[in-house]
């Protein structure tokens, strides 16, 4: 592929999916993904694309979720931004979320993905800027 039609690198960007514990019960918990900007600039027009596919563990069956969308206007360095909850039934699928956005009229985007048995609650880290543990693909 020619080089300038690869994009400029996408650095400081990340895809959080945390372990939230619900008000009401302790033992129950519920998963989020967010969006980070480490950056130190300004990430404008932002779209973040998440689908889910792969093949049911039990079953052998193909399974592919609906694709979302989701429009951020922008955000500002070291915020977070919700994307969406998960369903731990979604774990075992191939979770992928496409990132575009604009920083001084150039245009990044950069695809993250949560592979099956990527998700597991032993491998979960304290993500500071959200302040609960999960995982974080950068």
């Amino acid at each position: 592929m020619r080089e300038e039609l690869k994009g400029p690198k996408v650095e400081n960007v990340s895809i959080a999916l945390v372990e939230i514990p619900l008000e009401n019960n302790e033992n129950e918990k519920e998963y989020i993904v967010y969006l980070l900007n480490l950056r130190d600039d300004i990430m404008e027009g932002i779209i973040v694309a998440s689908t889910g596919y792969g093949e049911n563990p039990n079953t052998g069956e193909q399974i592919k979720t609906s694709t979302l969308r989701r429009g951020i206007e922008l955000m500002l360095p070291n915020e977070a931004a919700r994307i969406e909850p998960i369903m731990p039934d979604l774990f075992d699928l191939t979770n992928e979320y496409w990132v575009s956005f604009w920083v001084n009229d150039v245009m990044y985007d950069k695809r993250f993905l949560f592979i099956p048995g990527s998700i597991k609650e032993e491998d979960f880290k304290m993500i500071d800027l959200l302040g609960h543990k999960g995982i974080l693909l950068s």
